[in-house]
């Protein structure tokens, strides 16, 4: 199997842990390890489309920032502001700041790079005879 294919295989089991977190979990699964799974979910969509970023780090410190100025946007209170009132708009931007989801953030960002330094600027060598 590809990696491509793989991202993409990752990518469907992850959003569907996202939904069912989102629709059936209850505490700290919901209120923190969903936070946690969407920059994993993040980067292997992304992984899915671009396999072939080579710069170790870059990808999961691009989408750390990423979601960093997300939270930035809900604590201005950017959905309000803007007027959005479409309710699936609204789940997916975010509504309340919070420095919880920051932190889990980081802590999903932390085995993206790891796996970076593993799998991406070591990758498998195949054998020669």
């Amino acid at each position: 199997m590809n990696k491509r294919w793989l991202y993409i295989l990752l990518s469907i089991v992850l959003f569907l842990a996202e939904v069912l977190i989102g629709a059936f979990a209850h505490g700290w699964l919901r209120k923190y390890f969903g936070d946690v799974l969407v920059i994993i979910l993040m980067y292997t969509m992304v992984r899915s489309v671009l396999p072939r970023i080579r710069r170790c780090g870059l990808l999961p410190t691009l989408l750390l920032i990423f979601c960093q100025i997300v939270e930035g946007l809900q604590a201005w209170g950017f959905v309000d502001k803007m007027g959005i009132t479409n309710h699936l708009l609204r789940i997916l931007i975010g509504t309340s700041f919070s420095w919880i989801d920051v932190l889990c953030y980081g802590i999903g960002f932390v085995p993206l790079l790891v796996w970076e330094i593993f799998a991406v600027r070591y990758p498998k060598r195949k054998a020669t005879l």
